[in-house]
């Protein structure tokens, strides 16, 4: 489908937007001034990035007839165009994710969750990989990281870790992240040289806030005991960490990693709206989709997702059949490459019945 396709009726909608904001009846209304406030703030980006994506596509056209001419030389040539089609390329997915309303959610901060699965130690090993690959892309990416909960097997694996991740857009890049990773590799362990398989799951959950979320502490239970493993004599010595149980939904969770009670209360308290949000959101999705479920961005965890195959040196993601043989690159950070064909494939498919 045709991306500029969209634009007309994008402009047309913008137009329609500035004359409600015009109306007195509107300007008096606080709730619908902001809700078509946020709606033209989304129009009028779409309407520059349309602008953006015409003029690169137009500066490539201009890149192929100087190069006819000769007045260009072709190393120079497929230098420019690499870097046009990489900027073409960003512009389609920005005008793709803006084009499907109410995705709001996308520039949210996120909850990370990474536990080992089947496999034991090499389970946990890989844990810590994918770990590693995470933050490593926030990096890359410029956000912020917190470690909100670790728990390692002190050789180097992650039994399990909660982190939080900050910046703009983590959550509409990172939802795709949900599911089973499974591992194929020679463990350091094997001396027979075997390969084996391994599991790792991975839960991406949209920061809440108390405004998502309500709740009652009558619904809740919690209680404190003395941290244990790293940290020195000070968490030993005093119940500073935190389990808080939702008792209406059974959910668990704990949080040590903060030297006081205080700060372990208001993490795990954190985490807790996070998984209540996503439960919300999970009944909602289930609700609108009965017809049709969706592959992508469904955040099933117990779907296997993708596959990390050391001795091919191969990375394929199951969901859209996409493969790399970059998996050290991967592994280190890069993953815009395969997430920005899961981003493509998720908002290609949403375009189908969409009405601007």
């Amino acid at each position: 489908m045709e991306i500029l396709s969209f634009k007309e009726k994008v402009l047309e909608k913008l137009k329609e937007v500035e004359e409600k904001l015009a109306d007195p009846d509107v300007t008096s209304n606080l709730d619908l001034l902001q809700s078509l406030g946020k709606e033209h703030n989304r129009l009028s980006t779409l309407k520059e990035l349309f602008e953006k994506y015409e003029g690169i596509t137009e500066d490539i056209k201009a890149l192929e007839e100087l190069k006819h001419a000769e007045e260009i030389d072709e190393e120079e040539y497929n230098s420019m165009v690499e870097e046009s089609e990489k900027n073409l390329k960003s512009c389609y997915l920005e005008i793709l994710s803006l084009l499907i309303p109410g995705n709001e959610i996308n520039e949210r901060n996120i909850i990370m969750e990474i536990r080992a699965g089947t496999g034991g130690e090499e389970a946990a090993l890989f844990a810590s990989d994918l770990m590693r690959m995470y933050l490593r892309y926030a990096e890359n990416k410029g956000w912020k990281h917190e470690i909100m909960e670790l728990s390692d097997t002190g050789i180097g694996g992650t039994k399990n870790a909660v982190i939080k991740i900050k910046g703009k857009g983590v959550f509409g890049r990172l939802k795709y992240e949900s599911g089973v990773h499974r591992v194929q590799r020679v463990p350091v362990t094997e001396s027979g040289g075997r390969i084996h398989t391994s599991t790792a799951t991975v839960a991406v959950l949209p920061e809440a806030t108390d405004v998502d979320v309500k709740i009652e502490d009558k619904d809740l239970r919690i209680d404190t005991y003395r941290a244990g493993g790293a940290g020195g004599q000070h968490v030993n010595k005093t119940e500073s960490a935190v389990r808080i149980v939702h008792l209406p939904t059974g959910i668990v969770v704990t949080c040590q990693n903060e030297r006081s009670q205080h700060q372990n209360k208001e993490a795990a308290m954190s985490i807790l709206r996070a998984k209540l949000y996503e439960e919300a959101l999970r009944k909602q999705h289930e609700e609108l989709t009965s017809q049709r479920r969706s592959q992508i961005g469904t955040g099933e965890r117990s779907e296997k997702i993708r596959t990390y195959n050391f001795p091919q040196n191969r990375v394929t993601d199951h969901r859209i059949g996409y493969t790399s043989y970059r998996l050290g690159f991967i592994l280190d950070g890069d993953l815009d490459e395969i997430i920005d064909k899961l981003m493509e494939w998720d908002l290609t498919e949403k375009l189908e019945n969409l009405e601007i």
